[in-house]
């Protein structure tokens, strides 16, 4: 026996105990994967999207995260596996995922911020039902009992009568006299902090709330099982309200995927998840195809890895220098129906 090897085996029975095999090297992980359906992304990532790991597609608006999400159902639908869509902003299209070969049957679509207490017309669209209920009959003398007291409607009428004339006739005035009025500049001003702080409630209460429904629909998915791929569109959704989402909740959605071995995509406009994200594409705006110079034939889009957990070592021994860092990109196109073969 040569001295290294029993210089090896003396040294880790004396580390048996603390660090078991600490000079063997440990076993690669080979993380099965699925694929997307789009042959350059799958080359790109080595087989498609990991199991058990959050995989997030990040990009501006029409960049084909949307695509690149609906490909990838299209193929777990087909193998006859049950996806789920968590829908945010209700921006999914089922005709549209019906097109690139989505089983809808094999799919859960649940709409946040939606209210479903209503009646569907015949296009579709839900009226409310305070529409389909009477009025309450109000007792009086004017219109039949729906009408107001003949006094009131006096109430209002100069300032009315004023502001009539006031815009066709120069110097018009009414009987009474009336208060002086402000001029339109001025009454602009006054109202502007009160429609901004409207705008700032608005803005602020529903897009969290829709983001909380979500999180709240996603961990249930997460826990009861039988869902192999669980989409998460926070697409249309600002990045200040998408970064509030706290670290350790993506970290509990880690956690469950790696135990049911599920695939929690999740598509936004920045990074979000941070490390608790197993793979991190990032999507360019896609460029328009043209054929002629004049039809609009498709869309050609550009995908980057910017991170990978279980990207494969290329080797077993570490060089002394660090390698080049090479561009991890794929592009692909995808086309319209009407652009056909000629």
């Amino acid at each position: 026996m040569s001295s290294v090897a029993a210089i090896r085996r003396q040294v880790e029975a004396g580390l048996a105990g603390r660090i078991p095999s600490a000079l063997t090297p440990a076993p690669r992980i080979f993380r099965e994967t699925a694929a997307t359906g789009i042959g350059r992304v799958d080359e790109l990532l080595r087989g498609g999207l990991p199991l058990g790991a959050i995989s997030e597609i990040a990009g501006p608006e029409c960049s084909g995260r949307t695509s690149l999400a609906l490909s990838f159902v299209a193929q777990m639908t087909e193998a006859g596996k049950v996806c789920a869509w968590v829908d945010v902003s209700d921006g999914l299209d089922p005709e549209s995922a019906a097109a690139i070969g989505v089983n809808l049957r094999r799919l859960l679509w649940v709409r946040c911020g939606v209210a479903d207490s209503g009646q569907k017309a015949e296009h579709g669209f839900s009226v409310p039902e305070k529409y389909f209920v009477p009025p309450p009959v109000k007792k009086g003398l004017h219109g039949g009992g729906f009408g107001p007291h003949p006094r009131s409607e006096v109430k209002g009428l100069p300032e009315a009568v004023s502001g009539f004339l006031q815009a066709d006739v120069i110097g018009a005035r009414c009987v009474e006299p009336q208060p002086r009025r402000k001029r339109e500049k001025d009454r602009v001003e006054a109202v502007r902090p009160q429609a901004k702080r409207e705008g700032r409630a608005a803005s602020s209460g529903k897009p969290w709330a829709r983001i909380e429904q979500a999180l709240r629909v996603t961990d249930l998915l997460l826990h009861a099982g039988g869902f192999s791929t669980i989409v998460m569109d926070m697409g249309g959704i600002a990045p200040e309200y998408a970064s509030r989402v706290p670290l350790a909740t993506w970290f509990r959605y880690r956690a469950a995927v790696e135990r049911s071995q599920a695939v929690l995509l999740l598509l936004t406009q920045y990074a979000c998840a941070k490390s608790s994200a197993g793979l991190v594409l990032r999507l360019e705006p896609g460029d328009a195809l043209q054929e002629g110079n004049s039809v609009f034939s498709g869309m050609e889009y550009h995908a980057e890895v910017a991170r990978e957990r279980f990207a494969p070592a290329a080797a077993t021994m570490v060089p002394m220098r660090k390698p080049p860092q090479s561009e991890r990109g794929a592009r692909w196109q995808s086309s319209t129906c009407w652009a056909g073969r000629r």
